[in-house]
């Protein structure tokens, strides 16, 4: 079963999308009670248990990995469904996709690199990783120029509404935050906020009561 770090403006609806998985999916398999997520959680991924198929043709710039990723699968599973016995592709080739049917693939668009962009900056805001971006534009260095143009994760996959996943009338909660101090504990917090300890690991997804400082807790709902 795969895994995935929540980042900071991740939701459960976004991941979701991301991974071609349902918010009630991702609530059962990590046992959450709420629809709360916090920067660092790591979340189990569902596996996906459709056996259909879908024919995927390839598009210039394609790779296997650009393709695995997209249809959230491996290099692996590709080459092996389709007998390759070599990683290179053909503009037109036609390849069989694994458990597509109930997948939603990622979904990319273009940024055009401008003055002061690196690698790392770029990645971090379209939530990926540099090794990431590297292989789905088929990059063997980190040098960039200006004007070149990169494919990253559309903004869609990264901010889906939070009604379009919850439902008409879904009004996405606003919450009181608080950073952990030295010398806190969820007791004093609780009791500074006059709620209990239990609402706040539940609210806060938290599967045992340590606390870093600097942590940044929800405390209660404005």
């Amino acid at each position: 079963m795969q895994s995935y770090t929540v980042q900071a403006g991740d939701t459960l609806c976004g991941i979701g999308k991301q991974f071609g998985v349902s918010v009630e999916q991702l609530k059962e398999a990590n046992q959450l009670v709420n629809n709360n997520i916090v920067p660092g959680q790591v979340l189990k991924i569902p596996e996906m248990t459709s056996t259909s198929t879908t024919i995927y043709t390839v598009m210039p710039g394609d790779s296997l990995y650009s393709i695995a990723e997209e249809y959230h699968t491996t290099v692996e599973e590709l080459m092996k469904l389709n007998q390759l016995t070599s990683t290179l592709l053909t503009v037109g080739q036609k390849l069989t996709i694994p458990g597509s049917e109930n997948i939603t693939p990622t979904t990319y668009e273009v940024y055009t690199v401008k003055s002061g962009d690196n690698l790392y900056d770029i990645a971090n805001t379209y939530n990926m990783t540099v090794q990431e971006l590297m292989a789905i534009n088929n990059l063997t260095s980190t040098n960039l120029a200006l004007g070149q143009q990169l494919k990253v994760k559309s903004s869609s996959v990264l901010g889906a509404s939070f009604e379009e996943c919850y439902g008409e009338g879904y009004v996405e909660p606003k919450y009181l935050e608080y950073t952990v101090q030295k010398g806190d504990s969820l007791y004093i917090i609780a009791n500074k906020y006059n709620t209990t300890v239990e609402k706040l690991m539940e609210l806060n997804n938290l599967s045992n009561i340590n606390l870093s400082i600097g942590q940044v807790l929800k405390v209660r709902e404005i």
